[in-house]
């Protein structure tokens, strides 16, 4: 744990990452962590969300839903070609969630990944 916290302080202090975080009676129950991109093509900023969780108890009540859109207005808000992200093929609450809130699944490129 010590580790993930060293890591997401340096993200941040590096300005590497941006966090939101969501409070109920001032305790977290989730979060969305968004790592800076660019778009050769567009010639505009990319927003990658990397990391999107809701605590258990707090699932069901739009948490996901506020910080999805809470990304959304970032990412307006910096000048941003969009957003994008990844998910588990058999995640059908997330991607439900994502495409209820206009998300587009890719149909035109596979995603690779090498791992080092």
């Amino acid at each position: 744990m010590e580790g993930a916290r060293q890591f997401l302080a340096e993200r941040l202090n590096r300005k590497e990452s941006v966090i939101y975080l969501a409070l109920e009676d001032e305790k977290a129950v989730g979060f969305v962590q968004l790592y800076p991109s660019f778009s050769s093509e567009s010639m505009k900023p990319l927003w990658i969300l990397n990391d999107l969780f809701v605590a258990t108890q707090a699932r069901g009540r739009g948490v996901g839903n506020a910080l999805l859109v809470k990304s959304r207005e970032f990412a307006k808000e910096t000048g941003a070609k969009g957003l994008v992200l990844q998910t588990g093929i058999n995640n059908s609450v997330a991607q439900g969630l994502y495409e209820s809130l206009g998300w587009k699944r890719d149909e035109l490129f596979y995603s690779y990944y090498l791992n080092i």
